[in-house]
């Protein structure tokens, strides 16, 4: 094992000073200085108000006493073979196919024009 030895009077025990003078004139007083971190937390809620206010003040449904109009229907069994397609056109021979199989869609709930199966009752809206 190895031995340090020290010899009295070699380390001085000065008091440090710094070199830098402490004074609140240096930069501007109550200055902030945000890190990397504190940048990204007040970003994000500055966001989170952003958020907050878009869903409370944004637009909103409101509902009334009144009822609705209620589009005249007539109801179709889907005959073997038979498309929305076609079954939209008879309804609506003057007018667009896409829109009244659209129309036909919404109002019986219906995911996809190929859910359609034969037998089922449909709800068509009656066109003048």
């Amino acid at each position: 094992m190895s031995t340090i030895t020290l010899a009295p009077g070699h380390f001085t025990t000065a008091p440090r000073t710094s070199t830098r003078p402490i004074s609140s004139t240096s930069g501007s007083a109550g200055a902030v200085r945000l890190t990397r971190r504190g940048r990204l937390v007040v970003l994000a809620a500055a966001l989170a108000v952003i958020a907050f206010a878009v869903v409370a003040l944004g637009p909103s449904v409101v509902a009334s006493g009144e009822r609705g109009d209620v589009p005249a229907t007539t109801v179709v069994t889907v005959q073997p073979g038979q498309t929305l397609w076609q079954i939209a056109v008879e309804a609506n021979p003057t007018g667009d196919p896409r829109r009244t199989v659209d129309d036909i869609m919404r109002m019986n709930a219906l995911s996809s024009a190929g859910a359609l199966q034969m037998g089922r009752e449909l709800a068509v809206p009656v066109y003048e």
